[in-house]
């Protein structure tokens, strides 16, 4: 039996202030600029019109999943408003964090070559596996998310964060470790996990 044998609806939380000036938020609690606000609300909309009976089935059987960090809220209850429905109904679950940067959190990718340049090369050698000082590698947030994908037992919508996406990448499309740790996880934007297969919306 497939790990995860259902459909997902799954959207990034939009852009914050952190996404903005390129740094690495992990799992501090930025809540979103502007555009991440109006990215929500797009992406709301269009799945409205492209998913409409899908999306009302899955609020009837509350499978709406969500991190508790401040942006991702933002952008489901954002997102739920467009889809006309009750912004707050969703489950938070703290599997769905973002991986910890550490002691990265909150540098630029500059600042961290300036600062430890030995981990920045040891990274780009390996992102998948890489761990940053007090932190968590993608290889060890799949196995975060891991056991809570085999929990599902029906299609649901997620709202996460870009390594969660490339951790689900990993287990649920089957793409290499490498290529999934550097895989391009927009805002604003679907991706539609189903049958071993990914697809964005856009």
């Amino acid at each position: 039996m497939s790990l995860f044998p259902y459909r997902m609806i799954f959207i990034r939380h939009g852009e914050t202030s952190y996404n903005a000036e390129g740094r690495l938020q992990g799992q501090r609690d930025i809540p979103l600029a502007p555009k991440g606000r109006e990215q929500a609300t797009r992406v709301g909309e269009r799945l409205l019109q492209r998913f409409a009976n899908e999306i009302e089935a899955l609020d009837r059987a509350e499978a709406f999943y969500c991190s508790p960090l401040t942006r991702t809220r933002q952008t489901l209850e954002l997102a739920r408003a467009a889809m006309r429905l009750a912004p707050d109904a969703y489950r938070l679950d703290p599997v769905l964090q973002e991986l910890t940067f550490g002691s990265w959190e909150g540098l630029t990718w500059p600042e961290v070559e300036a600062l430890d340049p030995d981990g920045a090369r040891a990274r780009e050698r390996d992102k998948w596996n890489f761990t940053p000082p007090a932190g968590e590698s993608y290889a060890a947030l799949a196995e975060r998310v891991r056991p809570w994908l085999a929990a599902r037992r029906g299609d649901c919508f997620v709202a996460s964060h870009g390594g969660v996406a490339r951790a689900f990448l990993y287990l649920l499309a089957g793409l290499p470790p490498l290529e999934a740790a550097s895989a391009d996880i927009q805002q604003g934007e679907a991706l539609i996990f189903e049958d071993g297969r990914y697809a964005w919306t856009g």
